[in-house]
């Protein structure tokens, strides 16, 4: 019985398939144009360019042009970077910029989201601005008869052009916890934050107050092994514009924690920092320095390797950053030096960087990494750490050096459109 079943479903599915194919073929090859064809050959072909946006939404309802999978085959290359505003939202920054006989139309339209809106209202004004910066593009083809423009008479504001009861502050509270186990295991954890900001144009303030515990039991045939980790930490910045290319800033931080071996620090900053390219064009470009200088004082819960319980330091760093969000990709590379003042031979030096580029039609390439070499670990105690200590990273262990490599190819090949969205069992 279950091999007729079998050889019923089969044959159900392959006349299905033969009665489509014969529908396919039999039909009038002056009249197989579709719509979805019409609009491959005469629609302006876009490719979009961004992270962490809903490609099929934007699809759905925008659909009056082609969608492309490589921007070597688009009219016209859309680059969408986002950053973070004062009140808690985003910054949607569009760049249209026009290949082949577009290439005289090059521009930028910005949207900026609350932090109130829903993922929803987002998604819907990232399409408004999509829509608007096409036009100009989709006037020049032959599509352009079918489109119209509607105008709201309701006028948007600056981001700070507005009278605001709380004077652009805002607060935020976090609270989080988990807990998991097995016969043998049982662990716990729990976080909160609480932050306030005020960021202008002209200042930026920002306080937050951090808590972290983490707390694990491991039942073994004879004994019970108990391991936690706790830090607590406040951070307090005070950050002035002064042009276009220079900035100043004033920090304030506590910290205790039991991996680090401290009991309670506190580290009041100076900080400046010079931008060659106007902040302005940061959601595509930045290369920008920074040199902060330290007070540094440390209380120990362990006496450290150097018989120190405590001590006072200053301490200097200097840093060098690039960051390119391109057409051909992004890359970003950092470059952050920093010693004590009281002996140079305690430094560190970081190097970061990453690379996501396009090879060529379908092809890219991506790759990631990092490198410290470490020479300031002044607060290591000087007892050694227990075996569970050092297997589930309880404490910090002495090092020189420290790395992290990661690399990959992405090939696509196929059709070059992308105008089709099936939900479908996703």
């Amino acid at each position: 019985m279950p091999k007729m079943l079998v050889s019923s479903v089969l044959l159900i599915v392959l006349l299905s398939s033969s009665l489509a194919a014969s529908a396919a073929f039999s039909e009038d090859p002056k009249n197989t144009e579709t719509p979805q064809e019409e609009l491959k050959e005469k629609a302006l072909k876009v490719f979009l360019d961004g992270r962490s946006l809903q490609w099929d939404y934007i699809r759905t309802e925008i659909t009056f042009i082609n969608y492309v999978r490589d921007r070597k085959d688009a009219d016209v290359h859309v680059l969408i970077t986002s950053q973070g505003t004062g009140s808690g939202g985003r910054e949607y920054t569009m760049a249209f910029m026009g290949q082949n006989q577009y290439t005289d139309l090059d521009f930028a339209l910005k949207y900026f989201s609350n932090r109130t809106d829903v993922s929803d209202e987002v998604r819907q004004g990232i399409v408004r601005y999509l829509k608007k910066g096409l036009v100009p593009f989709v006037a020049r083809t032959p599509l352009a008869d079918k489109v119209d423009v509607v105008f709201n008479q309701e006028t948007e504001s600056l981001p700070t052009a507005v009278r605001d009861k709380w004077n652009f502050w805002i607060f935020s509270l976090n609270v989080s916890g988990a807990a998991s186990g097995v016969k043998t295991r049982k662990s716990g954890r729990f976080e909160g934050n609480l932050s306030a900001n005020r960021i202008t144009p002209e200042l930026k303030i920002r306080l937050s107050v951090n808590t972290q515990f983490d707390g694990s039991t491991y039942y073994l045939e004879e004994e019970t092994i108990k391991s936690t980790s706790e830090r607590e930490s406040f951070n307090g910045s005070i950050i002035k514009s002064l042009s276009d290319h220079w900035s100043a800033g004033a920090w304030l931080s506590l910290n205790s924690s039991t991996y680090s071996n401290i009991k309670l620090s506190y580290s009041p900053s100076l900080a400046v920092e010079y931008s060659f390219f106007p902040y302005q064009e940061s959601t595509r470009r930045k290369l920008y320095f920074q040199y902060r200088l330290s007070y540094n004082a440390y209380r120990y819960r362990e006496v450290t390797i150097y018989d120190k319980s405590s001590e006072n330091l200053l301490r200097q760093s200097l840093s060098l950053n690039l960051e390119l969000t391109q057409p051909w990709g992004t890359a970003g590379v950092s470059i952050r030096g920093s010693h004590f003042l009281h002996d140079l031979s305690f430094n560190r030096l970081e190097l970061n960087g990453s690379l996501s580029f396009r090879l060529f039609k379908g092809l890219s390439f991506w790759v990631s990494g990092g490198y410290s070499a470490i020479h300031d670990q002044i607060a290591l105690p000087k007892a050694s750490a227990t075996l569970d200590q050092i297997l589930l990273i309880r404490k910090d262990q002495a090092t020189t050096f420290s790395y992290n490599l990661s690399l990959g190819l992405s090939f696509t090949f196929g059709s070059m459109f992308s105008n089709v969205v099936n939900p479908r069992f996703d």
